[in-house]
């Protein structure tokens, strides 16, 4: 949750991000277009964003699941999601005051997208766990 604060400030502002993207992608690629260049910065922003809740949503999942109060533990995804949910939103209030930064319901969105994907696929992964561990135990 630090690292996403972090990210909130100016110091991986629009501006500063395009510092970096658009002379990388014009070094790999001369002949590539201002809109590609352009284009291809929002990609690379919103996966960021998509990613980095990915990643905090599967962190709250491993702390709620190791939770030594049983409704934590018992309903981990319920909680991941909100607690992601939540932070989503009061990062991009967080980003409201930050001269160089713009909020984005639809960022928040994108966030929490990416939490509840990484908890939707921890969810079958250990349901398939489960279910093959209990079909060797039967054998």
């Amino acid at each position: 949750m630090v690292g996403i604060f972090l990210a909130s400030t100016d110091g991986l502002s629009g501006t500063k991000t395009a510092a970096v993207i658009g002379p990388l992608l014009r070094w790999f690629f001369p002949q590539i277009s201002e809109h590609r260049v352009e284009l291809v910065h929002l990609l690379v922003r919103k996966a960021a964003h998509f990613s980095e809740y990915a990643v905090l949503g599967l962190l709250s999942a491993r702390a709620f699941l190791g939770s030594s109060r049983a409704v934590l533990s018992r309903y981990w995804l319920v909680a991941a999601l909100l607690l992601l949910s939540l932070y989503a939103f009061s990062d991009e209030f967080h980003q409201s005051f930050v001269a160089t930064r713009t909020s984005s319901v639809y960022d928040s969105l994108i966030d929490i997208s990416g939490g509840l994907t990484a908890l939707v696929v921890l969810a079958l992964w250990r349901r398939a766990r489960s279910a093959q561990t209990l079909a060797v135990s039967h054998r």
